[in-house]
């Protein structure tokens, strides 16, 4: 049977005004993917682009998908398999956002429908990932409530957005934190989302060493390579390489980004980096080279958290991923997924709500 393509749009609207040193997010739009081959069974997926961070712009998503859909009857059902999958993704789009969609949704009919992208102990319920919490942007008080919950919910690793408040807030707020709790007792992780000016990193990264934080994602803006070269080889902070990573497609292009900056850390966004196929590339890569990663969710639905968890389990977990992003939306689709003392787990006896794809799922197969 020849496969077909469906597709809804989705506004989800977040629980609170989530602030980043780029504005403040109040909804995010998604688009559901579903591929079916004239069989009960159907695969569905995420394309879950950002504005200011993806390579695409919004408006080209839709145009994109419309052309995908025309396109995809080229390809059975029969055929379907591992590799089938990334060769299918990559030949209907360049789209990082679409790729990832249709990958996950490929995956999903190829495992039979039930929303299982990869078999392994995570999407069976056997297992858990240990995730950090994630405290927003906001006045003091605010960024001071979300890290009081973070910790009763049993969180050991926080993660803390930086960069839009005045540097001596910041300061005193990880100055709070480490008056109550040791770096044996909580894990500090900061993102500074490129806020930095590159002159002056380096001696911000000393003003915050003291609180003995794990590491700092992308101090500098991107493209600055010899800057952050220096800081990763200076910093008495470790350095993750994040946006850095969005739009370097090529395998040779990898390779010149990882051995030109030698970061410590690189973190993976699926919906950004080009889907699964590349994320693995990714890992593959900065393993090789002696550098250590860990993924996260670019603030997908339900639906596309679930592939990037399964597909974070299909490695060895050794650190806490950003991985809780599913509790951010008031419409978000219910699932599995539950979040609890710090960990996210797939609860096989809870059943996936699709009331808010029924346009989609209704669709004549």
């Amino acid at each position: 049977m020849k496969l077909k393509l469906d597709y809804q749009k989705h506004d989800l609207k977040f629980k609170f005004d989530a602030g980043t040193s780029r504005g403040v997010l109040r909804e995010k739009c998604s688009w559901f993917l579903k591929v079916s081959a004239g069989k009960e069974a159907y695969g569905l997926g995420e394309c879950g682009p950002l504005p200011g961070l993806s390579m695409e712009a919004m408006s080209d998503v839709e145009p994109e998908l419309r052309k995908v859909s025309e396109s995809i009857h080229q390809f059975n059902f029969a055929d379907l398999d591992k590799q089938a999958v990334f060769d299918i993704a990559e030949r209907l789009s360049p789209i990082a956002s679409i790729r990832f969609g249709l990958e996950t949704a490929l995956f999903d009919l190829l495992n039979g429908g039930i929303r299982r992208i990869f078999d392994n102990s995570f999407s069976r319920g056997e297992s858990s990932i240990p995730i950090n919490g994630l405290v927003w942007m906001g006045d003091p008080a605010f960024m001071k409530k979300q890290i009081d919950e973070k910790v009763a919910a049993g969180f050991t690793c926080i993660k803390l957005k930086i960069g839009a408040l005045d540097f001596e807030e910041e300061l005193k707020l990880l100055s709070y934190i480490r008056e109550y709790f040791s770096d044996k007792h909580l894990t500090l992780r900061v993102d500074a989302n490129g806020a930095f000016h590159p002159q002056e990193a380096l001696t911000k990264l000393m003003a915050l060493s003291r609180f003995n934080l794990h590491s700092i994602e992308q101090p500098i803006p991107v493209k600055h390579w010899s800057e952050m070269k220096k800081l990763c080889q200076e910093s008495p902070v470790d350095i993750a390489l994040d946006e850095e990573l969005i739009g370097i497609n090529s395998l040779e292009d990898k390779i010149k980004l990882l051995e030109s900056i030698n970061p410590h850390y690189i973190i993976l966004k699926p919906s950004l980096v080009g889907g699964i196929r590349s994320t693995m590339e990714w890992i593959s890569l900065a393993e090789d080279r002696g550098i250590d990663w860990w993924m996260t969710s670019a603030l997908e639905s339900n639906l596309g958290l679930n592939a990037i968890a399964q597909l974070t389990a299909q490695y060895k977990i050794d650190k806490p991923h950003g991985l809780g992003t599913g509790q951010l939306y008031h419409n978000n689709i219910d699932s599995p997924l539950s979040i609890s003392k710090g960990v996210i787990k797939y609860d096989q006896h809870k059943p996936w709500n699709y009331s808010q794809l029924s346009s989609l799922i209704h669709l004549e197969k």
